[in-house]
């Protein structure tokens, strides 16, 4: 079976989960025109490469399959992940990756936009944020699950909400709360309980921890050098002696000679002898290794009313040679036995999340949507992680692990006419004769069955299993 029979059993899987016959057509075309070459992914431009004879009929019929179309996106993303989970190898474990992105934008009527944290800029700027989860293994990860973080002023804005299509269901949250809900949904659906990994914009956050122990779960997340904890071998006092009235005392105590530390204030303290060199993988030109330290320390809490004295838990502390101070800081409820060197390995799998992102915004158009509402904003990001999907796929069956430029389909490239312009272009511009290294997209329908629905879980009989391992 060749790659473009392999695309086709792909979406004809995928394709079952849309509801209509008549949305098949835009599911294909839509995903090719994802992963073929080209500098823009939004939907004018794909229509363009994937059918250049007619180019202004394809774009209707994609910007209708995107923008308005009534299909899931939360289950093509569930039938993504049935498809490509089973060829990752959880052998050495898998995780749960944490994180959001953000896609700058100019004005304010795009879903979402608002003046905040912009990742890819470095600085508050105009954009849109998306909080993922994404399932990795040492050797693959792929995005089951991602939501647009709605700010506090469009989810009060009941003339922006409807002009967006935002649904009645969906409102205010953090993004915190928008991961922890995407998570417990994974869970409750039968997924496995693997080691949660996050960065200190969620890991910071000690009500998230708290609820990631009440899940059972494990974790390593990154916290900044603000976050206090109670130094090894030093606790707090217990809490004053119940005199009989009122509810009784649970809050431990400080005293002047018995106060926690800032986990900047305690790496600091340390001597050189505590860290070590570690190295956590192979790198692109050279192995990755840095100095750490490993403390086992337990977190300060608030000084509100309901605090609590915290179990120990691991405190990771990254600090490289010559620098003037520790680089990162993580904290973890991985057992006392945990080695250094898995703790080192397990905090920087975030790198795999990273590696989406960076795929899947450079070769598959993950921030190109030009439209303006929900249901499109989800429906694009949930196809460009369907062609990422396929790509994953593609690569784990050929026992590869490098990057995805290799691993398109290739296909024969298609002329545009000679008068062909972009819709838009001003009197005069140029015409595009050609689409350089554009594939055709092939209209042959496979012959072969369409995979079984494979759940992906744990065997279990929970409905609409997720994923396995």
């Amino acid at each position: 079976m060749d790659a473009s029979e392999r695309f086709e059993r792909y979406m004809d899987h995928l394709a079952a989960g849309l509801g209509h016959e008549d949305r098949h057509a835009g599911l294909r075309g839509y995903c090719t025109g994802l992963m073929l070459p080209g500098a823009r992914k939004s939907v004018e431009p794909m229509a363009a490469r994937v059918d250049p004879g007619h180019a202004s009929a394809k774009h209707q019929s994609l910007h209708h399959f995107v923008a308005k179309a009534d299909w899931s996106d939360v289950e093509m993303l569930r039938r993504v992940s049935q498809y490509v989970v089973p060829k990752m190898d959880f052998a050495s474990g898998g995780f749960w990756i944490i994180d959001d992105t953000a896609f700058p934008k100019k004005g304010k009527h795009s879903v979402g936009v608002a003046r905040q944290y912009c990742g890819v800029l470095g600085k508050q700027d105009n954009c849109q944020v998306a909080v993922s989860i994404s399932l990795a293994t040492e050797e693959a990860s792929l995005p089951v699950a991602y939501r647009l973080y709605l700010p506090k002023d469009w989810a009060g804005d009941r003339a922006r909400r409807a002009s967006a299509g935002v649904p009645e269901e969906i409102k205010f949250a953090t993004k915190t709360e928008i991961a922890l809900e995407q998570l417990e949904k994974l869970l409750a659906e039968g997924a496995p309980a693997h080691c949660v990994l996050a960065d200190a914009g969620y890991g910071v956050d000690g009500s998230f921890r708290s609820r990631l122990d009440e899940l059972g779960l494990s974790y390593v997340v990154g916290i900044t050098s603000a976050v206090v904890v109670w130094p090894p071998g030093v606790a707090p006092l217990p809490p004053k002696r119940y005199g009989g009235q009122g509810r009784p005392p649970v809050m431990p105590r400080r005293t002047r000679t018995r106060e926690p530390q800032s986990v900047k204030a305690l790496a600091e303290g340390l001597p050189a002898s505590a860290f070590q060199s570690i190295t956590w993988r192979e790198g692109t030109n050279a192995p990755l290794s840095g100095r750490f330290a490993a403390l086992r320390v337990r977190h300060a809490g608030g000084n509100a009313g309901r605090a609590r004295l915290q179990p120990e838990q691991w405190l990771l502390i990254e600090w490289p040679l010559g620098d003037a101070e520790p680089l990162k800081y993580f904290m973890s409820n991985l057992p006392a036995q945990t080695t250094i060197t898995e703790l080192v390995e397990k905090a920087h799998m975030r790198w795999r999340i990273e590696r989406d992102y960076q795929d899947l915004k450079q070769e598959l158009g993950l921030g190109h949507y030009e439209g303006r509402g929900w249901r499109g904003f989800h429906h694009h990001a949930s196809l460009s992680i369907a062609a990422y999907g396929f790509l994953v796929y593609e690569r784990l069956a050929a026992g590869r692990s490098s990057g995805l430029k290799n691993n398109f389909i290739e296909r024969q490239v298609p002329t545009l006419p000679e008068n062909s312009l972009p819709r838009g272009s001003p009197p005069g511009a140029a015409s595009r004769s050609r689409l350089a290294g554009d594939a055709a997209p092939s209209t042959q329908r496979s012959t072969h069955p369409a995979p079984r629905s494979l759940s992906t879980l744990r065997p279990s009989k929970r409905r609409k299993a997720l994923m396995t391992q």
